[in-house]
């Protein structure tokens, strides 16, 4: 396989998505982008904030409008969002411009990790694992059908993931 001109990381809360793309960047000397990074300059004030005052569905078309922008670069590595791919069009794009490789964690793995951190909306309940069970549930699918390549985080540093993916795409 050649290597490819953008890699588009996919997955759950917790997976890494954010610190393996920064490494994977800097490794092959690509740009890095994070969606919810994005969405956060854009408006000036945090994804929490974003959720409270535009719901979800604010925030999903928000996510949309960025990963239709973000995608369209050359040379990116981008970190989605656990719920991009729960908007069709978002899957199309991200299948279409780039290598998608979908970082799989764990529920437990998830929980450990989205503990601490920065604020993540989705899970200001007192039941993070069964919310995080039944993203994983619904969002599994999703990750695996736009997946050109799935990689196992669980108990893995970043740079051991981060050097998976450079073997598998050289």
């Amino acid at each position: 396989m050649k290597h490819p001109k953008n890699i588009f990381l996919v997955g759950p809360m917790g997976a890494g998505k954010s610190a393996v793309g920064r490494y994977l960047a800097r490794a092959l000397h690509l740009t890095f982008v994070d969606s919810d990074d994005e969405i956060e300059s854009r408006t000036g004030v945090d994804i929490a904030f974003v959720f409270e005052k535009e719901g979800e569905s604010g925030f999903r078309k928000r996510e949309a409008d960025v990963i239709d922008d973000l995608s369209k670069m050359d040379s990116v590595v981008l970190a989605t969002g656990g719920g991009a791919v729960l908007d069709a069009n978002n899957r199309s794009r991200l299948g279409g411009r780039g290598f998608v490789v979908y970082l799989y964690t764990s529920v437990d793995q998830q929980v450990a990790r989205t503990q601490k951190g920065r604020e993540r909306p989705l899970l200001e309940n007192n039941d993070a694992h069964s919310t995080l069970k039944a993203f994983l549930d619904a969002r599994d699918p999703l990750y695996r059908e736009i997946a050109d390549l799935v990689v196992e985080t669980d108990g893995r540093k970043v740079k051991s993931v981060a050097n998976e993916i450079i073997e598998q795409i050289s």
